[in-house]
């Protein structure tokens, strides 16, 4: 029988799962590997629950609007249907929000990587001047010794008084949550793991067959023997709003050497300029091959979590199905994978059919 808090807990979080071995309540998904989890972050059930309310706070803002639920709706498959985020008092950001669910298997997070765990990724937004909009974190940290619930949840996750929380222990329930926020067994899974082949419609099956082979996509959205997270955790560049950067490459790119050398932080220029942001990775390594590479997101829940790509410039599946099959976006740093595929019409619907083949149970009607 599984532990009660499981059962409990997995109903709190609706379609999440908590993964946790160290207590005991692990229950990962089937087509998912365990959730990697930091030693100095064991996750338990009060830092979940800590981390969910704290997830959905909008009292940690400028003007009190925006939480971390604002841009990850969990209606809305933890994304939120924009092209690009709204962030405090209606200020648009550079890049669209990609879902919460299975961030917890990135190797580092946001489009171009410049978080190295959840929990880096949790502190950027507060201190963001287009997404929370605070100049330090003394609001976070006053708001939540000033509370009536949360000292005691904060004593239960850390043990600790409430003088002695910061920010850290803040990000840290907060990253706890969102590892939760996992889900796989979707009819992909149910067909390739669970051995029911009977999980996919004939369409979906004849697109995986495409998938892995004449489409290619699986170079990148990785499928594996015994599990698929669908990334290689890699940096790719599409061609995908190239054209914005491409006039003035030399001038922009000499602008973010100047801003990393002036000490301003990076996410304030990516989410202000629209043409640093399209810079992707090369803002994080500096690396002139980065230039307008972006992480590849996973495709489970796709259907779902559109619009697509890092601006949220493509609107459905089937757009995204032709960018790939005509080579991607021409330009210099093209990634040299990137080449027409030459599908047929036939092949493209099978392909759609089997990308609607990722949506885990819980999540089919969220978009």
């Amino acid at each position: 029988m599984r532990h009660l808090g499981f059962i409990l807990l997995t109903a709190a979080l609706g379609a999440s799962v908590l993964a946790s071995a160290a207590h005991g309540l692990q229950k990962v998904p089937l087509g998912l590997p365990p959730v990697p989890v930091p030693a100095d972050n064991v996750l338990t059930h009060d830092k979940v629950v800590l981390g969910k309310r704290l997830f959905m706070d909008k009292r940690f803002s400028g003007d009190g609007t925006i939480s971390c639920s604002t841009c990850h709706i969990p209606e809305k498959a933890f994304a939120d249907g924009l092209p690009l985020a709204v962030g405090i008092k209606g200020k648009k950001g550079t890049r669209n929000s990609p879902t919460v669910i299975n961030a917890a298997h990135y190797k580092e997070q946001f489009w171009d990587g410049r978080a190295s765990s959840l929990e880096e990724q949790a502190r950027g937004p507060f201190l963001n001047p287009v997404e929370h909009g605070l100049k330090d974190f003394s609001p976070i940290i006053e708001t939540i010794r000033k509370d009536k619930e949360y000292p005691g949840l904060f004593k239960k996750a850390f043990g600790i008084g409430p003088e002695k929380i910061t920010i850290d222990h803040v990000v840290k329930a907060i990253a706890s949550f969102e590892r939760t926020v996992i889900a796989g067994d979707s009819p992909f899974d149910r067909y390739m793991y669970g051995g029911q082949k009977d999980a996919m419609s004939g369409a979906a099956v004849r697109g995986l067959e495409i998938f892995r082979t004449k489409a290619r996509c699986q170079d990148c959205h990785r499928i594996e023997q015994t599990n698929a997270v669908f990334t290689d955790n890699k940096y790719h560049n599409l061609g995908v709003g190239f054209s914005v950067i491409e006039p003035e490459l030399f001038d922009i790119v000499e602008k973010v050497k100047k801003a990393r050398a002036s000490g301003q932080k990076l996410d304030d220029a990516l989410l202000s300029s629209k043409k640093m942001s399209e810079l992707g990775r090369f803002a994080v390594t500096m690396e002139v091959e980065d230039i307008g590479r972006f992480k590849t997101p996973t495709l489970r829940n796709v259907a779902v979590t559109g619009p697509y790509m890092h601006d949220g410039s493509i609107e459905t599946l089937e757009e995204v199905i032709e960018l790939y099959d005509q080579g991607g976006e021409d330009n210099p740093m093209l990634d040299s994978g990137i080449r027409p595929l030459r599908l047929t019409e036939q092949e493209k619907a099978d392909l759609l059919e089997f990308l609607k083949a990722l949506t885990s149970p819980g999540y089919e009607s969220k978009k």
